[in-house]
């Protein structure tokens, strides 16, 4: 049986296989590592003037890379609220999926654990998740394009998640968005977070032995950060504790064997469930030194690990399409 919101588990064997469906919409991410192409699913033409849009959200799927359609749902959830709104969401693949579609050489694919932690693409160049997250951000934010924007909101659910919260940190939003956009950013049920410093809610490693990976990339700034990441430790805790964070966290995602959750001893360490997990971290920023933080944690009740029943809820449609 399942619990209230909570979605069939994709299991491990079943994320390396090819996606059913790729969409058809194509994304050009020009970077410095090189360029390629992702597929993508947008709600509006925008290769042409949309001069009512006001808002965007940018989704970005789970692990799976299956469910494009969130953002969508969302909106259509929220209803005038999303009147003037266009919803984007990349897909990043894996070798897997452009095999078993036939794509050509210049679509972009990643390793099935890379995408989410902003790794270079394996072909046709080096190109990071992140890469595609600012060409999406810099498109958006085009006046010729979208004239009235204001507000772009970055969401992604699971491993989404972990992609969203770590480009809070190091991405270029900001600066590819320019004056009069705010972004903000929404994380929903990542199975990890990146930390600063080596400070964790849980022993790290049984028997007393400290977890080698705890404050390594992805979980921490340490070891072999991706090529894009061209910041120190120190400055992308600066740029992270001002960010507007919401994260989104179901109350019945504490299942400890889940799985899709992160079982490591890095990931362990910071608790044994995505709801432990999500908690821990914000209590984590709450008690930092320094000025107090702009962030906030938002708990669906009932909702167990699915990006739809997260992102269709009172609280998700508000924290996409309203007012934190």
């Amino acid at each position: 049986m399942l619990v209230a919101g909570q979605a069939d588990a994709i299991t491990p064997r079943q994320v390396a296989g090819p996606v059913a469906v790729v969409p058809d919409g194509r994304f050009e991410v020009e970077a410095p590592s090189g360029r390629g192409s992702i597929p993508i699913r947008v709600s509006r033409d925008w290769s042409t003037p949309q001069p009512d849009v006001e808002h965007a959200v940018v989704v970005i799927h789970g692990w799976s890379r299956r469910s494009l359609d969130e953002g969508e749902a969302a909106a259509a959830k929220a209803g005038e609220a999303a009147e003037h709104t266009i919803v984007v969401a990349p897909q990043f693949l894996i070798e897997a999926d452009t095999r078993a579609h036939g794509l050509p050489d210049a679509m972009l694919r990643w390793g099935v654990e890379d995408w989410k932690a902003g790794r270079p693409a394996l072909g046709p160049a080096p190109v990071s998740a992140f890469d595609a997250v600012d060409a999406i951000v810099a498109r958006l934010a085009d006046r010729r394009l979208f004239p009235r924007l204001s507000t772009i909101v970055i969401a992604g659910h699971s491993a989404g998640g972990q992609l969203v919260q770590r480009y809070a940190a190091v991405g270029h939003a900001e600066a590819r968005a320019g004056d009069g956009i705010k972004v903000r950013y929404v994380v929903a049920n990542p199975s990890s977070y990146l930390y600063f410093g080596t400070a964790r809610p849980k022993a790290q490693g049984s028997g007393g032995g400290r977890c080698a990976a705890v404050d390594r990339w992805p979980y921490g700034m340490a070891g072999r950060v991706p090529p894009y990441v061209r910041m120190t430790e120190a400055l992308a805790e600066a740029v992270y504790v001002g960010q507007d964070i919401t994260y989104l966290l179901g109350t019945a995602d504490s299942d400890p064997n889940h799985p899709e959750l992160d079982r490591s001893c890095a990931a362990e360490a910071q608790g044994a469930t995505r709801l432990e997990r999500g908690r821990a971290y914000v209590a984590a920023l709450r008690a930092r030194e320094g000025s107090p933080i702009a962030q906030r944690l938002v708990e669906v009740p009932g909702v167990g690990h699915n990006g739809r029943a997260m992102f269709t809820s009172e609280a998700g449609v508000k924290v996409l399409f309203g007012r934190p």
